[in-house]
């Protein structure tokens, strides 16, 4: 599974504020646990950010660990969201993963999370 340990964050500057801040990244890759083919997809992540925003390095490293991992479209989206959310405790997060056709059938899984 990816390295949780990888992500990284930083004081947000502005936390009296509500900003959206939008990651993209189109090149994502996991593997089918099914087949053990790969699977690759573009991550979008959104989100209000409280007291802290994510690091975009270690973002990156953190989305390059799932290259090998078998997991399928609906658990490395949750993962993910679970993983930043524990890591920046935002406002607000969407992610959004839109998963390339395979087999005839292009995927779009999106989770959330609101703070209480």
């Amino acid at each position: 599974m990816a390295d949780k340990k990888l992500l990284e964050v930083f004081k947000n500057e502005y936390p009296n504020r509500d900003y959206n801040i939008i990651h993209s990244a189109p090149e994502f890759t996991s593997v089918c646990p099914k087949t053990g083919q790969p699977d690759f997809g573009k991550i979008t992540i959104e989100y209000v950010p409280d007291e802290l925003c994510i690091e975009l390095k270690s973002l990156k490293l953190y989305l390059n660990s799932y290259r090998n991992d078998g997991i399928f479209y609906e658990s490395v989206t949750n993962k993910i969201l679970d993983d930043l959310v524990e890591a920046c405790k935002p406002r607000y997060m969407l992610i959004t993963s839109e998963f390339n056709v395979r087999g005839g059938i292009s995927s779009t899984v999106e989770a959330e999370y609101m703070k209480e």
